[in-house]
């Protein structure tokens, strides 16, 4: 039950087979970034097709999906941050520190299933528009049919709360191997 007017989590619906056809988003954030990123496996349209395990109509054994008791690891996704380009050409020279180039960390993370969730990020480079990271991260999926792949990019602030630098969403099942 919610008493507020934020974003919810569309992820919750999704898990347990709810076909959304309207999404009531607050405001621009994580929750808006994640069911966009879903939507992209349609070409942006605004319906996915829901998968198989949750089409299922007729278990001989009468199994329901339960996305708090999901599957064994079904695949391995491997996501390499290696740089940062393009800010010195879209912010001001000032626009996160006043005095310095900027300490970008970037934050990746899988939208998914309880078990799916989970976050990494990579280090901050310190006063560099063009940071470099060259980190690989690994995730174990266990329902790969619902992850969202969540790369955020961040300035690291002294005051503790990191000013917004960019990001993006991608569903798990529309990536393919390379860069």
């Amino acid at each position: 039950m919610r008493l507020d007017s934020s974003n919810y989590d569309p992820m919750l619906g999704w898990a347990h087979g709810a076909q959304m056809v309207a999404h009531n988003m607050q405001g621009h954030a994580k929750f808006l970034w994640i069911m966009k990123g879903m939507y992209r496996a349609n070409g942006g349209c605004g319906y996915v097709k829901k998968p198989d395990f949750l089409l299922r109509v007729g278990d001989p054994n009468n199994r329901v999906f339960n996305p708090s008791a999901p599957p064994p690891v079904q695949k391995f996704l491997r996501v390499t941050v290696y740089l940062g380009e393009g800010w010195s050409r879209e912010f001001r020279h000032t626009n996160f520190d006043q005095y310095s180039p900027p300490d970008f960390f970037v934050k990746v993370a899988i939208a998914g299933v309880p078990a799916d969730e989970v976050r990494k990020q990579t280090r901050a480079i310190v006063d560099d528009w063009l940071p470099v990271w060259d980190e690989s991260f690994e995730f174990s999926l266990r329902v790969p049919e619902l992850a969202v792949l969540r790369i955020e990019a961040l300035e690291y602030n002294t005051t503790g709360v990191p000013d917004f630098g960019s990001q993006t969403c991608l569903p798990i099942s529309e990536l393919r191997n390379g860069i």
